[in-house]
């Protein structure tokens, strides 16, 4: 396998992040036009409403485990150490979060999104521990 391909789940996680953005901007806009907040309320959002804060704090969460999993990603590359199983827990990361995101954004049901979570610790987890086996191995 080309290490190249450890790209795509990265791009899939940046595709994640931007659709985040596109939601996060279409609820506070219904908000605004339903008369639930007003266009200045979000100059420093101290209280937003529920329908967009859920996804503002889930964009948040976009800059947070996220950044571990491209650095991770980037790192195996570099080391050469981007081979199939790594690409596989790589999209195991994004697949992970994107379901955690749809649950955060709709139904918010923590016995739904924890796990999720969890699910996408442990991937990034797996892909550090590559880069510390490889860096032992050399």
């Amino acid at each position: 396998m080309n290490g190249e391909a450890i790209f795509w789940p990265m791009l899939a996680q940046m595709a994640l992040t931007f659709a985040i953005y596109s939601v996060m901007s279409m609820r506070r806009m219904g908000s605004i036009r339903d008369g639930k907040a007003k266009a200045a309320d979000f100059r420093i959002p101290t209280v937003e409403p529920e329908a967009s804060a859920t996804v503002a704090r889930n964009l948040i969460n976009q800059f947070e485990l996220p950044v571990l999993f491209y650095m991770a990603c980037m790192m195996l590359f570099v080391l050469g150490a981007a081979g199939s199983f790594t690409v596989l827990v790589a999209w195991l990361f994004a697949l992970s979060r994107m379901a955690h995101a749809y649950v955060h954004v709709t139904t918010n049901r923590l016995r739904l999104r924890r796990p999720l979570f969890m699910a996408g610790f442990v991937f990034t987890f797996v892909l550090w521990a590559l880069i510390a086996a490889r860096l032992i191995a050399a």
